[in-house]
């Protein structure tokens, strides 16, 4: 069995375990999952260009990292109340008081160049003598 070979079905067996991990007792979803890690590995089996596969390798590494990181599972267990499942690898980030009264200054135009263009085209005069 080739290396990449290997590699893709290590990626496919850590989405399967994320799958079960980040979803678990919620059989809908589950299969929803199932049915879409088979179908796009399926979709892409017959891939010969390994550059292609590395990629694909890569997305699947980088999807695995997203649901493990940035999905947090909920749980009604009363009206308007749930029950939040977050795990040591969820990130975790500062919350920021919101200040109505901040005050946001627009950022100055810039051309396609990058500089600042003063006034209307650029700062020169829009008719010419």
């Amino acid at each position: 069995m080739s290396q990449l070979r290997r590699e893709a079905l290590r990626a496919f067996k850590k989405l399967h375990r994320t799958r079960q991990f980040v979803f678990q007792g919620d059989e809908l979803t589950l299969k929803a999952g199932r049915k879409e890690i088979n179908e796009q590995f399926r979709k892409n089996q017959s891939e010969k260009n390994e550059d292609e596969i590395k990629k694909m390798i890569q997305l699947a590494h980088d999807v695995d990292n997203e649901l493990r990181t940035s999905v947090i599972q909920a749980v009604q267990e009363e009206e308007g109340v749930y029950k939040l499942r977050i795990t040591e690898e969820t990130t975790r980030l500062d919350n920021v008081v919101f200040n109505p009264d901040a005050i946001i200054e627009k950022p100055a135009s810039r051309n396609r160049k990058g500089n600042s263009m003063g006034g209307c085209c650029g700062g020169q005069s829009a008719t010419k003598n």
